[in-house]
């Protein structure tokens, strides 16, 4: 975007108000309501998945979708090169990478680690309504991808009970571990 129709300044406060609704989205999914994350988008915002052709639009139907997530779901996302463009005073477009680990039937505790159950990317757009910066569309796009696994009721009622490090362990000087 062209420095004379937008100042620097202002070209990074949309900037880092839309790199917060992406960050805002994955907290809300993994940590908090998922049905919450309707609100960062516009009324008629849209979410798509090409993979099926799964489309959600309007907010209400986004708050239903999401809230859908099963409880008993543990999910952590890890959002990276996170890339905004500011378009005009009012729209921006995104791209950020995504790595998914998520399995059902959690229960609490800790759980072995898995590989991840997805890898990709969202392209996002937003708008500024109001002075508040919203999505108007998020398409997600999973290159690498799996089903969710369910744990095994075993794992998923039972926290990790070893440790992950074993106990130190002093050596003399000069001790060779091979």
């Amino acid at each position: 975007m062209d420095h004379k129709i937008m100042p620097p300044v202002e070209r990074m406060l949309a900037e880092r108000a839309c790199e917060r609704i992406i960050v805002d989205f994955i907290h809300r999914l993994d940590l908090g309501d998922p049905s919450s994350v309707a609100e960062l988008f516009t009324p008629d915002g849209v979410w798509h998945w090409p993979f099926g052709d799964r489309r959600i639009e309007g907010r209400e139907a986004l708050r239903a979708y999401f809230a859908s997530r099963p409880a008993d779901r543990l999910s952590r996302r890890l959002m990276t090169n996170i890339l905004v463009t500011v378009e005009s005073e009012a729209t921006a477009r995104a791209v950020s990478y995504l790595t998914t680990y998520r399995v059902d039937g959690y229960s609490g505790g800790m759980i072995e680690p898995r590989l991840p159950a997805n890898v990709g990317h969202y392209e996002d757009a937003f708008r500024k309504i109001d002075g508040a910066w919203f999505l108007t569309s998020r398409t997600v796009f999973l290159p690498f991808g799996g089903e969710t696994q369910r744990l095994p009721v075993a794992d998923a009622s039972q926290a990790l009970t070893t440790p992950l490090c074993g106990p130190a362990t002093v050596r003399s000087p000069g001790h060779n571990d091979r």
